[in-house]
């Protein structure tokens, strides 16, 4: 009888379970219909975000096509002379392309070391009390303007560079390359952290139970198991230096040279972009469709740059 009466007891009490379902799927509350909209919401916020991308794109391509209809594709992509104003005026991409790369391999030279060895030595060597000091400042590091990077590098770093290296031109590539650095190690430092803060403890204390040192299990353990990150760091790194704008347009001059000496004043893809806008090129004029032309130019590098990052993290890639 006692164990009829607890079945019947669970009977009802799923029944009143069940119509409390039902009541509640058939009501029509405020929460239900936040619970409605909320997809809805998400994915028309999903798809701006895609239009935008989309938009830009066409954008780019509209105008750079008008832009080549004048300007030969080839005489673009190989010429070493920019000389966008006067009777004969010749449009070669190729000392933009130069300036930007000069800077960003400078940049990465100065980026790479020190955010990588600042990323070991915060993930495998210090303290709890010092990542707690050392991480906002490299925090604040990030956050700095890149307008006030611009200034430190024309009126510090270069007057101190010009000291050292006879013939440095007052406007050059060589201090912004220097400061473009600067100003990516925070992001080269936190992704390559990340990176190393995932590798399993496990795996460290296996090395050293089989009797490696700390730097051996660093290096040879920790840094091989961390690579992915780590390259995928650089590569984003490399895409933040080719797209920056203020430092290279307020340090590193306006002039368009095709050279590998970084004593001299160059120009970047980004910082012709802000002397045309900021000019007087007409609209309609192959000076105004050059802007459109450089800017895809910019656009493909960057994209390149972040396939790329994406490739080498889904390949090198390791999940414990």
């Amino acid at each position: 009888m006692i164990l009829d009466k607890s079945k019947s007891k669970d009977r009802d009490k799923n029944v009143s379970i069940r119509k409390m379902i039902e009541e509640n799927k058939q009501s029509v509350s405020f929460t239900n219909i936040v619970e409605l909209l909320i997809p809805k919401i998400l994915l028309v916020i999903a798809v701006i975000s895609i239009l935008t991308t989309a938009g830009i794109l066409i954008t780019l391509l509209a105008e750079t096509i008008e832009f080549f209809k004048v300007v030969p594709f080839i005489d673009f992509f190989t010429g070493t002379i920019l000389k966008p104003l006067g009777d004969n005026a010749q449009f070669g991409v190729l000392p933009l392309l130069m300036g930007t790369l000069m800077s960003s391999v400078i940049a990465m030279i100065v980026a790479i070391p020190i955010g990588l060895m600042t990323a070991i030595y915060l993930s495998e060597y210090a303290s709890e009390k010092v990542r707690r000091v050392v991480k906002p400042i490299l925090e604040i590091l990030a956050g700095i303007p890149t307008i006030v990077y611009g200034f430190f590098a024309l009126t510090f770093v270069t007057p101190i560079l010009r000291a050292i290296i006879p013939g440095l031109d007052p406007t050059n590539i060589l201090s912004p390359g220097i400061v473009m650095g600067i100003m990516i190690i925070p992001m080269v430092a936190s992704l390559s952290e990340d990176a190393l803060s995932a590798v399993p403890n496990a795996m460290r204390e296996g090395a050293l139970g089989l009797g490696a040192t700390k730097l051996e299990v660093t290096w040879k353990v920790v840094v091989p198991a961390a690579i992915s990150g780590i390259v995928a760091s650089f590569v984003l790194g490399i895409s933040r230096a080719i797209g920056e704008t203020m430092i290279v347009t307020i340090a590193s001059g306006s002039s368009k040279n095709f050279s590998f000496d970084l004593t001299q004043s160059m120009q970047t893809m980004t910082a012709y972009i802000v002397e045309v806008t900021g000019g007087d090129a007409p609209a309609g004029s192959t000076l105004y469709y050059s802007l459109y032309a450089v800017a895809m130019t910019l656009f493909v590098f960057t994209l390149i740059m972040n396939l790329i990052a994406q490739y080498i993290s889904r390949k090198f890639r390791e999940e414990y």
